[in-house]
């Protein structure tokens, strides 16, 4: 850069303080040059990478098809988009014209007891809602020392996570499984029973009959008068679900700065991550990890790290991600990267499921990370002397099932044989059964207690 050019470019940043606001310029149009798969190339367009273009195509009937995309890359003069809808209809030639909205979405009261795609658009039938607000899809960064920190328990109506894993408000949970085992469930027994002002659900690439019996089934009418619904089903392309994830989150943030305590409940954080995935890959992101590009890994905690308190005397988003381990393995790369950036792990056993124990909470394999800051060092003691008794009897389960097992031979084994039928009573909870956090621990209590 000349000297003239640094002189320049210091008077613009005096003049806009913000380096990334720049003078308007003129709206720049260019042509469609090529599509590979989902991604598309244009020429002669001046777009920056994370803004929002159309792209108009005249169809043979004399009408206009109009598809929203995302510039997501460049090279050189080329700019790289991936679509937020479908791409039929679209043609060789077609215009792309930068967006002057800027991609601000939707917010405010009322959307409560609405169901909404990845942008803002409404899916019940219910028509339009009168926003209060137009933000950015990406909310302000709050600086981890002003965090308020985890001090205040949060019940979520469970017994086995109320009393084990006790969970914090503000806290970030995934819940761990393969498919079927019951993540689904689980979530939707916390979403009637935990306490909170306001409910945020995203359905992020699940199936789409999963939307309607969530809402009908799970939430009902009581529950989704305090809730958004953002969806976003597995036949979406792949820029719509990353976008639910993300509109779940800012709306779950924006509650959150109006003082609100914020449960948000994501469904699931695995196929955010698989969403990104198909995106890095098409635009030509090499692949690094069993197949999950290093954007994958960075996109994870971008998403995670919004949810969490507020300021101090502000409000809390409480989170809870579904994570699903491919083939039951915990060590699956999204699974293992999940549980590094969360503040605890709840993991389902299918050997558990599969004997009709729910919910399937393997509580030797689970841990809430705030549960030390948040309960005494009594209760603590004994939460973990019943760990203790359930990890013995696990590891002497397949001697005492053959018989082999001699009475006598370990006095803590002999104590866990002794109580485990109430272990596992207490560990079990109907669906529609709720629990709550002083029972809950009043329940261990007794149980360690009682000889």
């Amino acid at each position: 850069m000349s000297r003239l050019e640094r002189i320049s470019f210091a008077k613009r940043l005096a003049t806009y303080p913000n380096a990334l606001t720049l003078p308007h310029e003129p709206v720049v149009e260019g042509r469609l040059i090529r599509m590979v798969g989902l991604t598309l190339e244009a020429e002669g367009c001046k777009a920056p990478v994370g803004s929002r273009c159309v792209v108009i195509s005249d169809t043979p009937q004399g009408g206009r098809t109009q598809i929203e995309a995302e510039v997501m890359g460049f090279s050189g003069s080329k700019i790289y988009l991936m679509p937020v809808d479908s791409l039929q209809g679209v043609q060789p030639g077609a215009r792309v014209v930068p967006s002057k909205g800027g991609g601000k979405l939707p917010m405010g009261n009322a959307m409560l007891g609405r169901v909404v795609d990845g942008i803002g658009r409404p899916l019940d039938g219910k028509g339009d809602f009168k926003a209060d607000d137009w933000v950015d899809l990406n909310g302000p960064v709050i600086n981890p020392l002003k965090r308020h920190p985890i001090d205040e328990t949060l019940d979520v109506g469970i017994r086995t996570i109320n009393s084990l894993l006790t969970v914090g408000r503000g806290q970030r949970l995934g819940l761990f499984a393969g498919s079927g085992v019951g993540k689904s469930v689980l979530l939707g027994m916390m979403t009637r029973f935990t306490e909170a002002d306001i409910t945020i659900v995203g359905l992020v690439g699940e199936r789409g009959r999963e939307v309607k019996e969530f809402i009908e089934q799970i939430l009902g009418e009581k529950g989704m008068a305090r809730s958004v619904v953002v969806a976003s089903p597995a036949d979406d392309a792949p820029l719509m679900r990353l976008r639910a994830a993300m509109y779940c989150t800012r709306i779950a943030e924006y509650f959150r700065d109006q003082g609100k305590n914020v449960l948000l409940l994501m469904d699931s954080l695995t196929r955010f991550a698989q969403a990104q995935r198909e995106i890095a890959l098409a635009i030509g992101e090499p692949p690094a990890t069993k197949g999950y590009p290093p954007s994958v890994f960075a996109k994870l905690p971008q998403l995670v790290e919004r949810a969490g308190n507020a300021e101090q005397g502000g409000g809390s988003i409480t989170a809870f991600y579904t994570v699903l381990s491919e083939g039951d393995d915990q060590q699956d790369p999204i699974a293992d990267a999940s549980r590094a950036i969360l503040d605890g792990h709840v993991v389902l056993s299918r050997r558990l499921a599969e004997e009709g124990h729910y919910p399937a909470i393997d509580i030797e394999a689970s841990i809430s990370r705030a549960m030390p800051q948040i309960v005494s060092d009594e209760y603590l003691q004994k939460a973990q002397q019943f760990k203790q008794l359930y990890a013995r009897y696990q590891q002497s389960r397949d001697l005492i099932s053959v018989g082999a097992y001699s009475a006598g031979s370990d006095p803590l084994t002999d104590k866990a044989m002794e109580k485990m039928p109430e272990m596992q009573a207490f560990l079990r909870q109907g669906l529609q059964v709720k629990v709550n956090l002083p029972d809950s621990q009043k329940s261990l209590e007794q149980l360690i207690s009682h000889e």
